[in-house]
């Protein structure tokens, strides 16, 4: 089973400031780069106990940025203009520019959180900036206020980034793009994540029985922090899962079978077939929704046992360690935390790249 690494000590001064924290994904992969975390801001009170529990000596900050002033967190934070050696880091939620297909009402104030997040870069002129969003956000630059953030970066001397990229090149153990964005006003360097050496990480190499995972069946309870919590299943569905082919099967085992082929999917060998899939255990994992402990929302059925993955195989497959701490009041409120984060591998790659480019500015 693998477990963090001990704090790693600062060998630089550079700080980061994180916006939108949610439960500390970018937070603790900066932190694992060698990057001192100041504060995490988030308006869900949810999130509190988790980050405080994993992001040492960092406080977090419950507020709605929009009701946020530059003035009180410069003064809450001794924060200083113009420091070459502060980030601020904004991975605003995304889901309003997602383009899984939900209903964004509830998401729509989310839209306009970039342009909140500019405030604060336009006032503390910091070192480095970065932005962490899904690939929708560059579909739709003029709409997101990306155009205007990356022209205002560009007109004030920054160096930009800004690109898709897969994570499973930066050692996540998951396909998952994401719109990167990072600029820096102290070289004139294009500062680009730093890629994993070696073979993609894999389920194999993530989960498993030989990875500290027990077998478990579905519906199985978890009281301790390691969280191998498993939603239940239906008859049905347990049904469907014991035909389905161990390592990558699909929902084509059952398409032509009147009682277990869903009445949208029945004899339909087209379209989506990732719902009610198994992962296949030597690639990297589908992406990590906030859903993934349900078998209806995604290829979530585990490589070989007759389940959803649990909780912390969700976790260790967005890459966080196995004795993260996450304290959540239901299977749906620690979901959405996982789902919805910063794989923190990936928030490495992006600190280690950061700092390499200070170290030969100085």
């Amino acid at each position: 089973m693998k477990e963090r690494k001990k704090n790693t000590p600062y060998q630089n001064k550079l700080k980061a400031v994180d916006f939108f924290c949610s439960g500390g994904g970018m937070s603790y992969g900066m932190q694992e780069a060698g990057i001192k975390i100041l504060a995490g801001i988030d308006f869900d009170i949810n999130c509190k106990a988790t980050y405080e529990a994993n992001i040492k000596n960092a406080e977090f900050i419950h507020v709605d940025v929009f009701d946020l002033k530059e003035k009180e967190l410069e003064e809450k934070l001794a924060l200083n203009k113009n420091d070459d050696q502060l980030i601020l880091i904004g991975c605003s939620p995304c889901q309003f520019w997602s383009i899984i297909n939900t209903d964004k009402t509830k998401s729509t104030k989310s839209k306009n959180l970039l342009k909140e997040f500019m405030r604060f870069v336009e006032y503390f002129n910091p070192g480095y900036v970065v932005v962490e969003n899904v690939p929708g956000v560059l579909r739709k630059k003029e709409e997101s206020g990306l155009d205007e953030f990356i022209y205002w970066l560009q007109s004030n001397e920054y160096k930009v980034h800004f690109d898709v990229h897969e994570v499973s090149e930066y050692g996540v153990p998951q396909h998952r793009k994401r719109f990167t964005l990072i600029a820096n006003r102290t070289t004139l360097h294009e500062i680009i994540p730093l890629t994993a050496k070696g073979k993609k990480v894999t389920v194999r190499d993530s989960i498993g029985e030989h990875n500290g995972f027990p077998k478990v069946l579905h519906g199985n309870k978890d009281e301790s922090d390691f969280l191998h919590i498993v939603a239940g299943l239906q008859k049905i569905n347990l049904d469907r899962l014991a035909i389905t082919p161990k390592d990558g099967g699909t929902r084509l085992a059952y398409v032509n079978n009147a009682e277990l082929a869903p009445k949208c999917h029945k004899g339909k060998t087209d379209g989506f077939k990732d719902v009610y899939g198994r992962m296949w255990w030597d690639k990297p994992s589908p992406t990590i929704t906030t859903k993934f402990y349900s078998l209806s929302n995604g290829r979530f059925g585990h490589p070989e046992e007759d389940r959803a993955i649990s909780l912390r195989e969700g976790a260790v497959l967005q890459s966080f360690p196995t004795d993260y701490v996450f304290k959540a009041t239901s299977i749906a409120n620690a979901a959405r935390m996982i789902g919805n984060a910063v794989p923190p591998k990936y928030a490495t790659a992006i600190g280690k790249a950061i700092i390499q480019n200070h170290n030969n500015a100085v």
